[in-house]
């Protein structure tokens, strides 16, 4: 039980990799708040450990929202901002609308979310002695491009810059902050947009064939990085950017 009387936050856990890292966390002991946009999507009935597992809805761009769910939860051990959009195009292809929900999902709300849990969390590792952040960045970010990701590269490179600036600020008092940085994962994201592509098939095997394991990853496949990162097996671990890829950026 890696996680044993730890509480943990995770955004984005309707499905996906933030359903799975709210799931695997509990297995581990962790008593888990469990958000997302849509709150129709946070059920864990029937889950095993779900009962460790308390849904709240929560659009993390709404500062406000943000705020008020802080002051009424316990102080964190754990946080992992998982929320994210993958925006498709060249630099060419990014409105000015674009330009503002990518920055305001994949970057601001990783800024706003720390800046409200990070007074609890620093009362947590004064306690305990650490409490991690977790902040969901890509392998479209640290050290590889790819085509037609311009803008989803960017906002997750600045989740890198924003992780490794608050790991720097309080690392004398206990708060580790590290961001992870997947591969390609099976997620109904990365389905909706296979199914969007003019032929799906083709969409599908052109992810596959970029990933040298010869297949997608699985939300499974980084739990056991999540919950490493959030317990305190990594306490000696802050500011990373670590790569679960399956090998793409050898």
């Amino acid at each position: 039980m890696r996680l044993k009387g730890k509480t943990v936050l995770v955004t984005a856990a309707g499905q996906g990799i933030g359903r799975a890292a709210a799931l695997g966390c509990a297995e581990e002991g962790a008593q888990v708040i469990a958000t997302d946009l849509n709150g129709d999507l946070l059920d864990y009935t029937g889950a095993r450990n779900g009962g460790q597992i308390e849904t709240r809805t929560l659009d993390v761009c709404d500062g406000a929202a943000i705020r008020k769910m802080a002051a009424s939860l316990p102080d964190l051990d754990g946080l992992f901002n998982c929320a994210g959009f993958v925006h498709h195009g060249t630099v060419l292809d990014i409105s000015d609308a674009d330009l503002d929900f990518s920055l305001a999902l994949n970057l601001a709300s990783m800024l706003r979310m720390s800046r409200a849990f990070v007074p609890g969390m620093l009362r947590q590792a004064e306690r305990t002695g650490t409490a991690s952040i977790l902040n969901m960045a890509s392998m479209a970010s640290s050290i590889k491009g790819f085509p037609n990701r311009t803008l989803y590269g960017a906002t997750k490179a600045g989740v890198i810059g924003l992780s490794k600036g608050i790991a720097a600020d309080f690392v004398t008092r206990g708060l580790r902050c590290n961001a992870l940085c997947p591969g390609t994962i099976d997620t109904p994201s990365l389905r909706g947009r296979i199914a969007q592509a003019a032929d799906p098939e083709a969409a599908r095997r052109d992810f596959i064939a970029r990933q040298p394991m010869g297949r997608l990853g699985t939300p499974e496949d980084l739990v056991p990085m999540i919950v490493y990162l959030l317990s305190d097996e990594s306490r000696f671990m802050t500011g990373q950017a670590v790569l679960v890829d399956g090998g793409v950026t050898i």
